[in-house]
């Protein structure tokens, strides 16, 4: 009865939940209730609808595993009758913590998934450390040589006793399962609860989004994507770039003992440079790849190329022109933010405001420098090296802005002359063109667009770039238009890509770091890149600076090896033509043959110090004699010998002479010493050396011998000493021996006869030729000659009269020989009279002067005795001796200064001359020329290039 009364309570306890489940939605079958409720079978009740109560347990709301599917399971039929009540709450318990062994081993397989992925995600993330292999020491590289991975491999298990000790999936899976029933069980109204919950969160209204929300919430989601990622990728490459400074600071001190390499940006500008100086006939300098950075003035070229330095190295100036010539940039990567010039060893620190002003100072003195006088701006190129961590490698030239006008203080031809130079540059079939666009004005007003367009019309080597585009989104209306600019449908133009990039907020002194910034900030907030009108990587100039790179080293990779085979090619051309004109003869370049010619000149001027004294106070006699002796005869002797007696003579020469000694003499002497100097010099510089003589250091060696006498000044302490020797010299009237009166006797025939000579010449000239001249060779006189002729005839007849007439004519006499003249019909001039005079009294004299010489041959005896009880008076003979004297004493006087002083300074002077000619490249072009250096040079300059091509081109292909 006990067990009839148990089964009745059992049955109103099922009514009882049907009646409270009656209001619920939804229904569940019996299989499908908690195990417990399955445990009490009734035959009325097949199925009940019930609801699970709510039960407070705290692990029931936030367990991830209430989604997993109960695990069914098999009912084993209930007997009809009384059963004891027996609870089976420890047994199962105990069952399914012995199973927590699987869901720890479950456990362990999602974690280990779960780091392989967040291993992967990190591994995507790290950069590419290829480029540093060169860090690694060698031995790693080398390291299976001396370990056998082979045999290590087969040491280790293979992959099927691996799979055996893998989990079993389907067991984890089970275990799952057991674990999600375990912690959902509560109580037998839980699933009929969690339905209610379902069924609540299904009743909520469902509320339709539009196709414009869902696309402004996947742009707002893909910007900050972006941003996002683009901060975690700049947080690394600052990590990098400080990781390579501290590598390459290490390689400085010698850490790695390895020898590094000259990096590739390095090698390809050293060879842009040789190719700079190379003969421009050739045209092959114009066909390696470079950046060349064109635009508008104030366009904001500087700036960009500033940006992607990384530093403020430009002057700058606010409207004015500041780019006077092209500035060759080479970008590499370095442990220090520096730069240096190609032609000097100084490194300015780009970090240091100081060195960044001095920067900027030399590059304007540099500008300048090179815009020649009545110019504006210059062809001719600055190089200029950059180096610092993170810097993209890349060869960029900046060249002067595109102008419309010519404004006041430019020379007329500045706007022609910018466009012949930017189209130089970009008329290069593998020159880049980055087309600077100032995004502030309007863009017809641009000019270099079209010279773009011209330059490349098919823009298959073009980037555009649109500066100042935070101004352009404020002043511009439509932005639509700006779209339409980056797009390139606003200009003809065509390009390999588009960019939009901000300068900074227009101040000078802003840093690179603050332009950044705000670059950055205002292309976050910008409407331009919400409304997707720009794309993420068309902005900042550090994408820029990433796109050019790129599009330089791949132009680079497709045309340096053509470049390198029509170099071979010039080689061979020029080296045949050499071998066809010049078979023996040596290859020098001009640099090689100025120092040829500059030891010759060292030695020549070396053998003036071995001229011997005996021949330095010959020429230097002579030379002097040669400079005064017109003085002497004209101004000293004439006068004197004019007088009536030895004292009056003996007085008037000594007047002369201390007068002469005085003024004149010393200068003369130095001039003619500095004179005999020169020609010497002179002389060994243009004396031919027979078969070795070479023509083509002539012109260099009287540039020499020019400069060098030009700045070579004589003492002028020498003249005072000078002046006393002679003045001493002139006072001595002893002869001591018959010798030196023969000599001077000897001394003064030789100076008479060459006065009689010259004189004898003169009247020649003044009558025309004799009878003789005229029969031989058909010769005339003319009418003046004949009037001279007569006058000569009168004159003659007249000094023979009077042999002793004076030098002077007296009025008188003029008036009576023109009479005569007259009465033969001949016309005669007073002053045509004197001068005819002065050369036949000149002619009678000297040869009146030259039978007095004979005469003083034996005088010698009354010279002794001073002339007394003899009528022969030898005093002229006394005066060319003194003369004669003064002449040897100075020469000698003169040799001693030259040896000992002079030729010393010479020397020196031609060496300094020498010194500043070779660092005049200017100079040694125009003094050394002719086919013969041309070819010499052209020859030298291909082999240095093809040389450091074929390096570079090794390199490129070791760094792939």
């Amino acid at each position: 009865m006990w067990r009839l009364r148990r089964a009745a309570v059992a049955c109103e306890v099922c009514q009882s939940l049907v009646k409270h489940s009656s209001g619920m939605k939804g229904s569940s079958p019996l299989q499908k209730l908690h195990l417990v409720s399955r445990s009490i079978y009734h035959s009325r009740h097949p199925t009940l609808k019930f609801q699970r109560p709510h039960l407070r347990t705290s692990f029931q709301q936030f367990s991830s595993l209430t989604n997993l599917p109960l695990r069914k399971l098999k009912l084993s039929p209930v007997k009809y009758g009384y059963q004891p009540h027996r609870n089976f709450w420890p047994a199962r318990l105990a069952a399914r913590l012995l199973k927590l062994r699987y869901l720890i081993l479950g456990s362990a397989v999602g974690g280990g998934y779960t780091a392989k992925k967040t291993f992967d995600q990190w591994k995507d993330m790290i950069p590419d450390l290829s480029d540093y292999k060169w860090i690694v020491p060698d031995i790693v590289w080398e390291i299976d040589e001396y370990i056998d991975f082979e045999k290590i491999r087969k040491a280790l298990p293979n992959s099927e006793d691996l799979a055996k000790l893998a989990p079993d999936l389907d067991k984890v899976v089970e275990s799952l399962s057991l674990l999600k029933d375990f912690f959902t069980t509560g109580s037998p109204g839980d699933t009929a609860f969690r339905a209610t919950d379902h069924g609540s969160e299904s009743d909520k209204p469902y509320r339709k989004v539009s196709d414009k929300e869902k696309i402004d919430q996947l742009q707002e989601e893909l910007l900050h994507t972006q941003l996002k990622y683009q901060r975690i990728l700049e947080r690394l490459e600052k990590e990098n770039k400080e990781l390579r400074k501290l590598v390459l600071q290490k390689d400085d001190k010698g850490i790695h003992h390895r020898k590094l390499k000259k990096s590739l940006i390095d090698m390809y500008s050293e060879v842009l440079d040789v190719l700079s100086d190379y003969d421009a006939s050739y045209n092959t300098q114009d066909h390696l790849p470079r950046v060349v950075v064109v635009g508008d003035q104030s366009a904001g070229k500087t700036s960009v190329l500033e940006m992607i330095a990384q530093a403020r190295i430009f002057p700058r100036g606010s409207g004015e022109m500041m780019t006077r010539s092209p500035v060759k940039v080479t970008l590499s990567e370095g442990p220090h933010h520096v730069a240096l010039f190609k032609d000097s060893s100084r490194e300015f620190d780009l970090t240091k405001e100081e060195d960044l002003a001095a920067l900027r100072h030399e590059i304007e003195l540099r500008m300048r420098k090179n815009v020649k006088e009545g110019c504006t701006v210059s062809p001719e190129t600055i190089s200029l090296n950059v180096k610092g961590p993170g810097l993209q490698r890349m060869v960029l030239v900046d060249l002067p802005g595109v102008i419309n006008t010519v404004t006041s203080g430019m020379a007329p031809d500045t706007k022609e002359t910018i466009f012949s130079i930017s189209k130089a540059y970009m008329q290069n079939p593998n020159a880049i063109i980055l087309c600077i666009q100032d995004g502030s004005v309007d863009a017809e007003r641009s000019i270099v667009t079209d010279l773009v367009s011209q330059m490349d019309p098919h823009g298959r080597r073009t980037i555009f770039v649109l500066t100042k585009v935070d101004l352009a989104e404020k002043n511009v209306a439509s932005p639509s238009r700006i779209q339409q600019i980056i797009e390139g449908k606003l200009f003809p133009m065509k390009a390999l890509g588009y960019f939009a990039v901000v300068t900074g907020k227009g101040n000078s002194s802003e840093s690179i770091e603050a332009i950044r910034e705000y670059e950055e900030e205002f292309f976050q907030n910008s409407k331009l890149l919400k409304t997707s009108m720009l794309k993420a990587h068309q902005v900042t100039t550090r994408n820029l600076s990433l796109a050019v790179s790129d599009c330089f080293w791949k132009m680079v990779r497709e045309s340096v090896e053509q470049q390198a085979d029509s170099f071979k090619a010039t080689r061979f051309n020029l080296e045949t033509e050499w071998k066809n004109n010049y078979p023996r003869l040596r290859e020098l370049d001009r640099n090689e043959l100025f120092e040829k010619a500059k030891n010759e000149i060292l030695d020549e001027v070396i053998s003036l110090s071995q001229v011997t004294p005996k021949h330095w106070e010959e020429i230097l006699q002579q030379s002097l004699w040669e400079r005064v002796s017109t003085h002497v005869i004209e101004n000293i002797y004439l006068p004197a010998a004019q007088t009536m007696n030895s004292g009056t003579f003996n007085t008037t020469v000594d007047i002369k002479l201390k007068q002469w000694t005085d003024k004149q003499l010393p200068n003369k002497a130095v001039e003619v010493a500095w004179e005999t100097l020169q020609e010497e010099f002179s002389r060994f510089m243009t004396e031919p050396k027979g078969k070795e003589h070479d023509d083509i250091f002539d012109k260099l060696k009287e540039a020499v011998k020019e400069e060098s006498v030009k700045r070579h000044k004589w003492n002028d302490f020498a003249e005072d000493s000078l002046r006393v020797i002679q003045h001493n010299a002139l006072e001595d009237r002893s002869i001591s021996d018959k010798q030196q009166w023969d000599a001077a006797i000897y001394f003064m025939e030789e100076a008479l006869q060459a006065r009689l000579r010259d004189t004898e010449n003169a009247i020649e000239n003044m009558i025309g030729p004799d009878w003789k001249k005229r029969w031989l060779y058909w010769k005339n006189r003319t009418q003046e000659q004949c009037v001279h002729n007569e006058t000569k005839n009168e004159l003659e007849k007249m000094l023979k009269c009077n042999e002793e007439h004076p030098a002077y004519l007296a009025s008188d006499e003029i008036t009576t020989v023109r009479k005569n003249l007259e009465s033969r019909g001949v016309e005669v001039d007073p002053s045509l009279i004197k001068d005819t005079w002065h050369q036949v009294y000149r002619r009678h004299f000297l040869k009146t002067a030259l039978n007095h010489c004979n005469l003083c041959r034996r005088g010698f005896y009354y010279y002794q005795r001073h002339f007394v009880d003899s009528e022969l008076e030898c005093n002229d003979v006394v005066l060319f001796w003194r003369i004669q004297r003064m002449l040897a004493i100075t020469a000698n006087t003169l040799r001693q200064q030259l040896t000992n002083t002079e030729v010393r300074r010479l020397e020196k002077n031609v060496k300094e001359v020498l010194e500043d000619f070779a660092e005049d490249s200017e100079k040694k072009v125009k003094l050394l020329t002719g086919k013969r250096v041309q070819l010499a040079e052209d020859l030298k300059k291909v082999r240095e290039i093809q040389e450091k091509l074929d390096a570079f081109i090794e390199a490129l292909h070791q760094e792939k």
